[in-house]
């Protein structure tokens, strides 16, 4: 039985951007399902209908239905185990698994003060003190990785792993909001912007059309 991942719009939903990546680079087949964020009642109860969360991203294998982007990436991992969203080494494993549960629950004015959004115009805005250290927290993070794995690969974790996935949305907001990084950062983004998935889901968010007017504040 074929997955079914229920995503929002790829313009703006980070979180479903998350799993998606994780799928679609690992080569898991599944179909997308697409309900747009914030067009009222009927879509909103659409959502309810697949999870009593309310929110997406969702996935649906047969009679399971999971959850929230790191739930779902957890799924996955234990579901495909040859995929190898985590690294196979126990000490790495656990450090990928940190640093993303990090980003999962973290860098709350990073997300506040640059949302996600592929459309807007390449360019630099003021931010908070906040904001600043969630950046500087972000790219110690990525050289911290880079350091370690970067003879096994240009990602985090050497191989395209599920860190990547929980951390592909903020690659879009250091690019969107013109975020100054050193040379190791910079090298990973170049990395995550040639991965053909990350491509994929990039060309596609900018084919969309629908503005939602309360994230484009900035």
């Amino acid at each position: 039985m074929t997955l079914t991942l229920v995503i929002g719009n790829k313009n703006y939903s980070s979180w479903s951007m998350r799993p998606w990546l994780a799928l679609k680079a690992s080569g898991i087949a599944f179909e997308e399902r697409f309900i747009p964020l914030y067009t009222g009642a009927a879509d909103k109860q659409r959502i309810l209908d697949v999870t009593p969360a309310g929110k997406v991203p969702a996935l649906i294998d047969g009679d399971v239905t999971v959850w929230d982007s790191l739930a779902i990436i957890e799924y996955l991992a234990e579901r495909f185990p040859e995929a190898g969203l985590w690294p196979a080494d126990p000490a790495s494993r656990a450090y990928a698994r940190s640093v993303s549960a990090e980003m999962h629950s973290g860098f709350a004015a990073l997300r506040n003060e640059c949302g996600m959004n592929l459309h807007r115009p390449v360019g630099a805005k003021t931010l908070s003190d906040n904001a600043r250290a969630d950046i500087a927290r972000i790219q110690e993070i990525w050289t911290d990785c880079h350091q370690q794995f970067a003879k096994a690969g240009p990602f985090l974790f050497g191989a395209f792993s599920a860190a990547d996935a929980m951390y592909g949305p903020v690659v879009h907001r250091f690019r969107t909001y013109a975020i100054v990084v050193t040379p190791p950062v910079r090298a990973y983004m170049d990395a995550m912007m040639s991965l053909p998935a990350f491509q994929q889901w990039t060309e596609q968010g900018l084919t969309e059309t629908f503005v939602i007017e309360k994230l484009e504040a900035d």
